[in-house]
This record gives structure tokens, sequence and C-alpha cells, in this order.
């Protein structure tokens, strides 16, 4: 499944410069001519990654960023900034806002692609490394499979989402609200006991993985009241 990236940038030659320069490197892209459309579009495709020019009519790039950092699902979302603005002090106001990356104007494509590349290697690694280790699991996004201790953990499409979001930030505890945003989708009617359900069957597929001769000790604790985490040692 390809990396999605939403850009949102209102000059049109610009847009569809960015664009095709990050599908020519792989990644799914969807755009928005605006803030407000952005917005809309980031509740409905659920991307991996942002790109928001500061200045746009409706909704700046600042101030989604920061709308996008109030909300519990988008609150860990990937965020680049571009701007024609390349004074320290705007550099610093856009990353005070909650980006993760400023990139200021001119720059060139293939720049924009290894930072973008980078970002994601950082902020969301069960995306693009070859192997996410923690404890005794290994996670190999290309081939969305899953080993512990060497043996195969066979997951469902759910399961197997909910895990990389778990192995992403081991020890972060995740509301069930939070998982139903980030599996399901924004806005989509989920039963919290549905998350618990497929936390269950999780659990289940890490602790008997195939053809192990014993049963491994569980590796999600759940948070009384809270949601669910990977455990620390």
């Amino acid at each position: 499944m390809a990396i999605k990236v939403l850009v949102a940038e209102d000059e049109v030659n610009q847009l569809e410069l960015l664009s095709f320069n990050l599908v020519q490197a792989g990644f799914d892209v969807v755009s928005a001519p605006d803030g407000e459309a952005a917005l809309m579009l980031i509740e409905d495709e659920q991307p991996d990654l942002v790109i928001l020019d500061w200045m746009m009519p409706k909704m700046s790039g600042i101030e989604l960023c920061r709308t996008l950092r109030a909300q519990s699902a988008t609150r860990d979302l990937p965020i680049i900034i571009l701007s024609a603005r390349g004074e320290e002090g705007d550099r610093t106001l856009g990353l005070d806002t909650g980006a993760d990356d400023y990139i200021a104007k001119p720059f060139s494509p293939r720049e924009l692609v290894s930072r973008v590349k980078a970002l994601l290697r950082r902020a969301r690694p069960a995306l693009v490394s070859d192997v996410v280790e923690f404890d005794d699991l290994k996670l190999y996004p290309g081939q969305m499979l899953v080993t512990r201790d060497g043996h195969k953990v066979e997951l469902g499409p759910k399961e197997y989402h909910l895990l990389t979001i778990l192995i992403e930030r081991p020890g972060q505890v995740y509301s069930r609200g939070q998982l139903i945003d980030l599996v399901w989708g924004h806005g989509v009617y989920v039963e919290e006991r549905t998350v618990d359900t497929h936390l269950s069957r999780l659990r289940k597929s890490l602790n008997n993985p195939v053809g192990a001769a014993q049963d491994y000790p569980n590796i999600i604790r759940t948070v009384r009241g809270t949601g669910y985490a990977l455990q620390v040692k």
C-alpha cells in the first residue's frame, strides 16, 4: 500500500510540480487548494503526512497546523510547512506551531522528497523502514509481515494496523477513541468494544505465533479506563 501524502497549496503550478515529483517518488498524493479543503480531506483520506503552504486562502497553513495538533486523531500526524518567508523567526514560529519540518521557498523537488522520506523515517518508521523491531517482535512493512521470536504471526488487516500504531511509540497509551480514528477513520462510528475485540485477537496472535512450541507473554498492556499500549520493560 502506497504512503499517502496530502499537499495543500493554492498556487496551481507549484501544486502540480509537488504532486508530480511525489508521485514519481512512489507516494499516493491527494491535493487541496486551500486550508479548509485540506482539513476536510485530511479527515476523509487519513494521509500519512501533510505538506502545508503557509499562505493559503480560507485557512493558512499555520492555522491548519494548530488545528491538527489540537485534535487527538491528528496530533501526531507528520507536518511539513512550506513558505516563502525564510527568516529565522518565521521558521521558529512554524516549528513552534507544531510543524515537524519547515522548508523555505524556493526549494528543489528533490530536497522536498528527501525531507518527506526523512520525516517519515523519524515519525512513522512502521511505514518506511525495512524492519521495525520491539523486544522479540519484528514488523516488515513492505511485506505486511510480523514475526515473534522468528515465528510468523498471522494477523488480519485491522490487527496489523493496530500493531503498526502501537509499535511506533512503545509505552504510549492510546485511548479507544484514538485507535478508532487512526484505524477505522475520523468520523466513522465504531463501538469501543469493537476495538477491544480486535485487540484481543491481536494479543492472541502475538502470544501464539505459528509453529511456536510455547505461548509467549502478553506484550500489550491494558490501562484500565484509558486504553492500550505496548508493554515497555
